[in-house]
């Protein structure tokens, strides 16, 4: 389904048509062997207790769940790269990697650049704290100093559109509310790798469309971005690259067209 804030990009693809051959080579993200293992327990324990004796006894049973399996690719200056497959196909762990979130089991990621990650807006967020106190902490999370952030305060609270409400608690704001607010902390920089995770549309219908134009402003900059979308079209008209994901493993990569319309045909 495509998203209510329709992103047009011939202005972006006529500001990268413009660009030199040296620039668009720049390797921005190296990803080299990635893998991402994650232990469970396959049973339920309903206490501490329970947990503690079951411990001493080493008689906790583990299963390993491997989310991202040697995982690939290269990333210039400028590309825009889709991730797309099913749900529980990797692709927002293999972001929250590359975001610096999560650490890979194993392999190399290497990234040049400031990034800007939207992926769980708000997800660092005190529920106990106000709004205000929550640009702070949200802000150092993200990497961004006090200082800055006291200096860019105004814009971050002017373009949230929550006014009294950064004076009350998180925990009584909406999912939009904490939405806005995680938005607008995210972007306020000018990055230099853009990380989108569902993202395109966030709260009211108004703010749908500023946040759509502030996307869209980052995107007619040149900045490089990582999407997931399961709008395959959204992916096909913001994209240059797609990596195709299932069980964590790269089914298919190259450009977006082609990968989008083998995706298409195996789900059919």
């Amino acid at each position: 389904m495509d998203t209510p804030n329709h992103i047009e990009i011939n202005e972006y693809n006529s500001l990268q048509s413009e660009k030199s051959d040296s620039s668009q080579d720049k390797v921005v993200i190296r990803a080299e062997k990635i893998n991402m293992v994650f232990e469970m327990s396959p049973e339920k324990i309903d206490n501490i207790k329970e947990y503690v004796i079951k411990w001493l006894k080493r008689d906790i049973k583990r299963e390993k769940f491997v989310a991202v399996n040697d995982v690939s690719f290269i990333l210039n200056k400028g590309d825009r790269m889709g991730l797309i497959g099913l749900n529980g196909a990797g692709k927002s762990t293999l972001l929250k990697i590359i975001a610096g979130v999560m650490k890979p089991t194993n392999g190399k990621i290497t990234v040049s650049g400031k990034i800007a990650p939207l992926l769980e807006l708000g997800a660092g967020f005190d529920p106990n704290y106000s709004g205000r106190e929550n640009i702070f902490l949200n802000g150092a999370i993200l990497g961004y100093s006090k200082e800055f952030l006291e200096s860019r305060y105004d814009e971050i609270a002017e373009f949230s559109e929550l006014g009294r409400f950064l004076e009350i608690p998180i925990k009584n704001y909406s999912s939009g509310m904490r939405s806005k607010l995680g938005f607008s902390i995210a972007t306020i920089v000018e990055p230099d790798i853009l990380i989108l995770d569902e993202v395109l549309s966030v709260g009211d219908a108004k703010f749908r469309k500023k946040s759509g134009d502030k996307i869209k402003s980052l995107f007619n900059s040149g900045v490089t971005v990582l999407l997931v979308s399961h709008s395959i079209t959204q992916i096909k008209e913001l994209c240059n690259k797609v990596i195709w994901l299932e069980n964590g493993k790269i089914v298919m990569s190259g450009d977006a067209e082609t990968v989008c319309d083998a995706y298409l045909k195996s789900v059919e």
